[in-house]
């Protein structure tokens, strides 16, 4: 008896949402760990694993078309699941004991290790574009219902991920990811589609366990709470940043959405005094102190601190509170937390009212409840400890501040990463510095302390640069007057007045650092320390600030929200540069700046390879039998789609995340948003369909307008509304996400339509030059945006779906060429397949 088609569609439906969210949520998660074994900017890596994972299990639906007959279509379903379910706690537990590193002088060992790396991220991805490719390509109900939800699970699992990682650690969530993928299956087995007498052919067939995924999700399930109640005894990162990890001696252990905190726990013994850049004339001091680690690598120190009747006098020899030796009384604020060191520094000094803006939630409970004995800076009255990004809280208030001070506001993962992190440069850019001095009183002065390298002073040229730009921008005349840079080991400190500092305050800062036997770089009324620092200083305006930068090895130009990238100073455009720190392994913000940068390389490296061998290759074949005129224009056609989409999504994340304070909300927020808009418009373009040479134009040339204008509006936009609330500037951030999403998903399923008119045979091959030019172009959308900015990567992206517009063209008089061949049989026929391939695709 044959089955009623509505039987069997709501399991159907719900199994793809669910399985369609737990890829997204696999793809952050990926990011959140390697944030914490690597760096953060594996962010684009774990994009390009995604987009290759899935397009290899669409073209292998493709060419294994007889192991995935309809008629098994359920099984199959199944099977593709709880494969998803089992490779991605596999892949888990490889990447989590597997060592992640990069070593300049051995770049065979470290591309055996970003190999690796590849082949322990992509399967999951593989197996869940097999199954949604099934079910867009193979489902007995309409292609826009089934796509729709596709791409409603996609952008909830953009979302639920956030909430999920604020209650459980990152490797339990994993776990708790694969459980829903088995889910899925479940739900696709209660749907029983197709034949359920026989395993299906082909591999999955043979894999009996994968027949039961009620009993894997159940499983993993367990595993993943049992991980969450046990943690940190449980499953947790077992070499971090090249070094084996032991927590038996932290109290705390808490992961949320985008740092994993680690705090030193058990009782402490007085040792020296951990300083940043201590006086030589300092007194020896024993005091209590407990680490607490960011991320497996950056650090900062918590003292015990007994409240208000106490000061920490030691804090006074230290060169990152030089500003306090002229700015002691009135309202204080610092930004960045951490352990409370800047803050007890404050009060020390003599601040009675002081602010301090976090952004770590974690922090500010480490000093209100967990530690609150240890360390009483919660309970000093004056003493206001805020969770908030902290350009946004500067826009927000109308407070003024006599002294702002962000000391170290890095990880090392930020500072290694250079320009491929986005999880502090917000702070370090010209728009950022010009909110913090607007919220400075007359008389307010704004100090920052950075990393110093004693052999190459010329790197702090950049912070130098900054201040001198920020100031111009804010029409002073005379900026030079306004600052003070002094250094001592491997720190530098930065002093800036909203005004011109006064005589008597020169004369301070310069007595303080003699006697404390600091070294003044930069100071009004001295020469700079290199003639690097004296022609930065010595700059009239700012096109002169940036055509002297642009001369330099190193960059030293200011970084702004277009490019803020301000912790790299290793320019891959320049040659000479590079060549000379791979000689000397560089030293400093240049070592991990040269190791980011080999990253890149090695990972667009090893991406080509693998999609040459896994996707072009196979693919190949398909093109030989096509006529050489649609061979040229396909290619032409989805290489440029690929390229330009990817510009597009990379340039938007980097944007996003300055905007919105972290570079987890940018993904997140980005992907909802583009995931979302693009695959409304492979919707809408069932309706509105490109195939007249006129319809193409348009919608060309309105994408490129709408890319080349995203630059000019939404930076006055977002200045405008940086002090809003969080949920506020998401939907700002939706908003500009929308227009060009939208237009760009109609992009592929068009060029589909258009190819198969005129011969359906090459088509597996435009799919992976599509998937190809995704994969490798998310590389290079990192480059172009550290050397040109983001604008920069937009206006190329409009460039391409210009190519793409005109390409095309070319491909709507070759069908029109062949239109008389073609009955309207056929035509319909071609269309409804095209349709289907073409909501496989969000490139």
């Amino acid at each position: 008896m044959r089955r009623d088609r509505s039987e069997g569609r709501l399991p159907f439906l719900a199994g793809l949402f669910l399985i369609c969210m737990a890829v997204l949520m696999l793809q952050i998660l990926q990011t959140r760990i390697l944030s914490v074994v690597s760096h953060y900017h594996l962010a684009f890596f774990a994009i390009s694993m995604a987009m290759f994972g899935m397009t290899a299990g669409a073209l292998l639906v493709y060419f294994r078309s007889a192991w995935f007959a309809a008629e098994h279509l359920g099984p199959q379903l199944v099977r593709s699941s709880a494969g998803f379910a089992l490779a991605t706690a596999l892949s888990l537990l490889l990447l989590v004991t597997s060592v992640v590193f990069v070593h300049p002088g051995n770049l065979v060992l470290t591309s055996l290790v970003w190999l690796k790396l590849i082949l322990v991220l992509a399967p999951p991805y593989l197996f869940a574009g097999v199954a949604v490719s099934l079910a867009l390509t193979r489902s007995p109900w309409p292609v826009g219902l089934v796509y729709g939800v596709d791409l409603v699970g996609a952008a909830t699992g953009c979302l639920v991920v956030l909430l999920l990682l604020d209650r459980v650690d990152a490797l339990s969530a994993v776990l708790l990811v694969a459980a829903v993928g088995a889910l899925a299956g479940w739900l696709f087995k209660s749907a029983r589609l197709g034949s359920e007498l026989a395993p299906p052919p082909g591999p999955l067939g043979r894999l009996r366990l994968l027949a039961h995924p009620a009993v894997i999700a159940l499983l993993i399930g367990a595993a993943g709470l049992a991980n969450a109640a046990l943690h940190p005894r449980g499953l947790v990162p077992t070499v971090v940043r090249g070094h084996l990890e032991y927590l038996e001696h932290h109290d705390v252990v808490a992961w949320n959405s985008f740092s994993r905190i680690l705090a030193q726990g058990g009782p402490v013994r007085p040792e020296p005094a951990v300083m940043w850049a201590a006086s030589p004339a300092m007194p020896e001091t024993r005091i209590e102190q407990r680490w607490v680690n960011i991320d497996g690598e950056a650090a900062t120190v918590m003292y015990r601190f007994e409240g208000r009747d106490q000061t920490l006098d030691f804090l006074r020899y230290d060169l990152v509170n030089l500003a306090y030796a002229i700015r002691n009384e009135g309202r204080a604020a610092v930004i960045g937390v951490g352990g409370g060191r800047d803050l007890v520094s404050a009060w020390t000094f003599g601040f009675r009212d002081i602010t301090g803006v976090e952004i770590n939630p974690i922090f500010i409970r480490l000093l209100d409840r967990d530690f609150r004995t240890f360390n009483r800076l919660a309970e000093v009255p004056g003493v206001r400890l805020v969770v908030d990004e902290a350009r946004s809280w500067f826009a927000r208030t109308d407070e003024r501040f006599d002294l702002v001070q962000m000391s170290m506001i890095d990880t090392w993962a930020a500072t290694g990463a250079g320009a491929f992190s986005l999880s502090e440069n917000g702070l370090y850019t010209v728009e950022g510095w010009r909110r913090f001095f607007d919220r400075l009183t007359a008389s307010g002065i704004f100090t920052v302390s950075r990393w110093y390298d004693p052999a190459d002073v010329n790197e702090t040229g950049r912070l130098l640069s900054l201040a001198k730009a920020a100031l111009l921008t804010r029409g002073a005349a005379e900026p030079e007057r306004h600052i003070v840079l002094a250094a001592h080991d491997r720190i530098a400190t930065i002093i800036v007045g909203r005004e011109p500092l006064s005589a008597a305050d020169i004369a301070t800062l310069t007595e303080t650092a003699d006697r404390l036997r600091f070294r003044l770089l930069v100071a009004p009324g001295r020469p700079a320390a290199s003639p690097v620092l004296a022609r930065i200083v010595a700059a009239p305006d700012l096109e002169s600030l940036h055509a002297l930068a642009r001369g330099f090895r190193l960059d030293l130009s200011p970084a702004t929200d277009d490019r803020p990238f301000f912790f790299n100073q290793l320019r891959m455009s320049h040659p000479s540069a590079m060549l000379e720190a791979v000689r000397s392994h560089g030293t400093g913000v240049i070592r991990g700046n040269l190791q980011a940068t080999i990253t890149l390389a090695l990972i667009i490296g090893l991406s080509a390879l693998v999609v040459l061998v896994t996707m072009i290759a196979p693919a190949l074949p398909t093109l030989r039998r096509a006529e050489p005129a649609l061979a040229a224009l396909g290619t032409i056609y989805f290489l440029f789609i690929g390229l330009g989409f990817m510009l597009v999504e990379i340039g938007l994340l980097q944007r996003l995340s300055v905007f919105l304070g972290h570079p987890v909300y940018g993904l997140a927020i980005g992907l909802f948003g583009i995931i979302l808009s693009t695959g409304l418009g492979a919707l809408a373009s069932e309706r509105l369909r490109l195939e007249a040479s006129g319809r193409i134009l348009l919608w060309s040339a309105a994408l490129a307008l709408v890319l080349f204008m995203l630059p000019v509006w939404f930076p006055p936009v977002a200045a405008a509304f940086e002090g809003a609330t969080l949920p506020v500037r998401v939907s700002l951030c939706l908003l500009a996400i929308g227009p060009p999403g939208f237009l760009m998903g109609f992009a592929f399923p068009a060029g589909m339509r258009l190819v198969e008119a005129i011969d359906a045979r090459p088509t597996p091959w435009f799919w992976a030059v599509n998937g190809a030019a995704g994969v490798l172009a998310a590389g290079i959308a990192v480059a172009v945006g550290i050397e040109a900015g983001i604008s920069t990567s937009l206006r190329i992206a409009a460039i391409c779906y210009l190519l793409v517009g005109a390409t095309g063209v070319a491909l709507s008089r070759l069908v029109g060429e062949r239109s008389a061949g073609l009955g309207p049989a056929v035509g319909a026929r071609l269309s409804a397949r095209a349709t289907r391939a073409g909501a496989t695709g969000r490139g």
